[in-house]
């Protein structure tokens, strides 16, 4: 039997055991779910009849709230009658009771609103019979609601009223009919406790019958599943040894660097030999990669010697000139202010132009000493974003930016990595600078920032004519310059910089739609 067949042989039977207890599970949570169900059913009947018992109470203990008692009490009423219909399909003998319970609550409870509103009638007629009485009318108001069988004894005692009078009468009757009421009140609160003990009683069954049945069922499928893994694993682990110790001989090759053939022998006779080829083509791939890295190795330390040297002379030029010029500089300026009104204009302009491109020599001087110039990273927390547009505000103010649309986003806002401040500022102020120029003072700069993990992305994009495909892998080498007048060093000490903050800068976008330069920090100041 092939590995493919009994792999899904034992497939099949764990499949059949994963449906067998889906189902099981399945039709149990149904059941679950109808006893909760229930339960929050019985619970809410529960709870309205306790509801319903305190505001019969404030009914009786409150005069001036007796009206908007009276509505919620039989608000709840109403409430517990719409649940017996759920109820109804799982205990038909308690939801009649209930129903026959909340009838007679109704019908009591009328009756008593019914005698009390003729008893505060009767209470006002004594006014008129007892003057020396109406102090206290208030008080039979209230008492009788409460106590009526106090105020009938009352009357009789202390009015000499006798038992047959009306008044005595219907309070005696009121104080009968507040006990059916009450007694009504708690048969209907213990018919609801029983619906709701019984509905958690019958949801603790069914929850404990599905522990049970899972401690049975969940056994058996391990049981199976560890056979059926047992059956396949034994069809493969000696090839797989095979494999294993042909890995072994390639990494040792590996280790020495040797030449020669570096696949797992296989014959091709089954999944595992298919499996083994893709091992020996993904052995290939990395092979290749290691050559490939070896050879971007190669020119990354080519390119590091190569700015070695060129720092290393580019200083040494410029600590020579830096005096001369320095002098030239000093003498034309001295020059200037000491001609007079009758100097010819030829002589005045001449002068003028020695200041001038004295002051261009010593800026290229200046940007040969900071490219060659290995100043340590001063690292502390950069706020990248208002970074940035410090920058732009650089440039902007000193060059003319009025054609030039500048957008910065940043998400979320607030990025802040740790950083050479000042290094970092004068990055962007070069490729702010580089993109102006580019676009001839006529344009957009977009500068967009987002977080990578432990990465900051940034990118520095402008709508000029973009830098041609051949120019790409020159534009970061020293004095190669694109511009009339450039040094050429202005993107050297960009990636010197970006470099030495543990990063990368790269080049993109299509010639002709504006050039992007694409740059990637570590968040937490990781040296190069």
């Amino acid at each position: 039997m092939t590995l493919r067949k009994k792999i899904f042989l034992s497939f099949i039977i764990s499949a059949l055991v994963i449906g067998v207890l889906t189902t099981f599970e399945y039709i149990n949570f149904l059941q679950i779910r109808n006893e909760m169900n229930y339960l929050e059913v019985a619970d809410s009947a529960r709870n309205r009849s306790l509801e319903l018992g305190r505001h019969e109470k404030n009914f009786f203990l409150y005069p001036n709230q007796a009206q908007q008692e009276a509505a919620a009490t039989l608000g709840y009423v109403n409430q517990l009658e719409n649940l017996t219909g759920d109820i109804q399909s799982r205990d038909a003998a308690a939801a009649t009771t209930m129903r026959q319970l909340l009838s007679s609550y109704q019908t009591e409870f009328g009756a008593i609103q019914t005698l009390l509103a003729q008893i505060s009638n009767g209470n006002q007629a004594l006014q008129a019979t007892f003057p020396t009485s109406a102090s206290l009318i208030p008080l039979f108001n209230a008492e009788s609601r409460d106590n009526p069988s106090q105020v009938a004894d009352y009357l009789q005692n202390y009015l000499g009223l006798p038992a047959g009078n009306p008044q005595v009468a219907g309070l005696r009757q009121l104080d009968v009919q507040v006990g059916q009421l009450r007694d009504t009140s708690e048969s209907i609160v213990a018919t609801a406790n029983s619906l709701d003990s019984d509905a958690r009683n019958d949801a603790l069954s069914v929850t404990r019958y599905s522990q049970i049945a899972i401690l049975v069922v969940f056994p058996l499928f391990l049981i199976i599943g560890m056979g059926a893994l047992l059956n396949v694993s034994t069809g493969i682990v000696n090839r797989l040894k095979v494999m294993s110790l042909s890995i072994d001989k390639i990494g040792e090759m590996f280790g020495r660097g040797a030449e020669g053939p570096r696949e797992v022998p296989h014959a091709k006779e089954d999944e595992v030999d298919e499996l083994v080829d893709k091992f020996n083509k993904m052995n290939q791939q990395r092979l290749d990669w290691e050559r490939e890295q070896q050879k971007k190795n190669q020119e990354a330390l080519l390119q590091a010697k190569k700015l070695a040297a060129i720092g290393i002379l580019a200083s040494g030029v410029a600590h020579e000139l830096n005096n001369p010029l320095s002098n030239v500089s000093l003498t034309a300026q001295v020059l200037r202010k000491q001609i007079g009104p009758e100097t010819q204009p030829e002589v005045r302009e001449m002068v003028d132009d020695i200041v001038a491109q004295t002051e261009r020599v010593k800026n290229i001087v200046g940007d040969l000493l900071e490219f060659a110039r290995e100043r340590e990273v001063q690292l502390q927390e950069v706020g990248i974003t208002e970074l940035a547009r410090d920058a732009y505000g650089q440039v902007e103010r000193a060059r003319g930016v009025e054609g030039i649309e500048f957008d910065l986003t940043s998400e979320p806002e607030g990025i802040t990595l740790l950083a050479d401040r000042a290094q970092l500022e004068r990055v962007f102020v070069n490729l702010f600078l580089n993109a102006i120029d580019a676009m001839g003072g006529q344009g957009r700069v977009s500068v967009r920032i987002s977080e990578r993990g432990n990465l900051v992305d940034i990118t520095v994009a402008d709508s000029g004519p973009g830098i041609p495909e051949a120019d790409r892998e020159k534009i970061f080498d020293p004095f190669f310059t694109m511009k009339e007048k450039g040094t050429g060093l202005g993107l050297a000490i960009v990636m010197n910089t970006i470099q030495k903050h543990g990063g990368r800068i790269t080049v993109a976008g299509k010639e002709g739609e504006g050039a992007v330069f694409e740059i990637e920090l570590p968040k937490a100041g990781r040296i190069a």
